[in-house]
């Protein structure tokens, strides 16, 4: 069975609360729920983290390295735009690595406009709300399957 770890940073406990037009109103559980389905639909496992410390985020994707992890699904909230110490740890990992948002990063505030952690990722999916978390696991299981073969 492939392990997926999805990964989510500071401030996404508050999702359901936190700016509904611009992040919708499903929570945090909603989310994983609905990753956490379309992995067990494709025959998947998930594992979920919710952290607002970086050292904790850091420490996990270490761990992802020797735990049997398959695929990372990471959306770094505000860390994705400056965390180097994340992109490092995501660097480090052979396995395949996708960068998720709920909003368009392009259409929000300038400073918001790059993720230092697209470099390292094999792929991004921006700006679909929750409808972005099966399209993640769906993705992050073709880039296993193709690394597989």
């Amino acid at each position: 069975m492939i392990d997926i770890l999805l990964l989510h940073g500071p401030n996404l406990s508050q999702l359901g609360s936190r700016d509904p037009a611009q992040y919708g109103t499903a929570t945090l559980d909603d989310v994983v729920e609905a990753a956490r389905q379309a992995a067990k639909d494709e025959g998947a496992a998930l594992t979920a983290m919710q952290t607002e410390h970086e050292g904790e985020m850091v420490a996990r994707l270490h761990t992802a390295r020797t735990d049997g992890t398959d695929v990372v699904i990471i959306n770094a909230g505000a860390w994705s735009h400056y965390s180097y110490a994340i992109r490092d740890a995501l660097e480090i990992l052979t396995i395949p690595k996708v960068e998720i948002h709920l909003s368009n990063l392009a259409a929000r505030e300038p400073f918001r406009h790059t993720s230092v952690l697209t470099a390292v990722c094999d792929g991004a999916i921006l700006g679909l709300g929750i409808d972005g978390y099966p399209l993640a696991v769906q993705a992050g299981l073709a880039l296993h399957e193709r690394a597989s073969t």
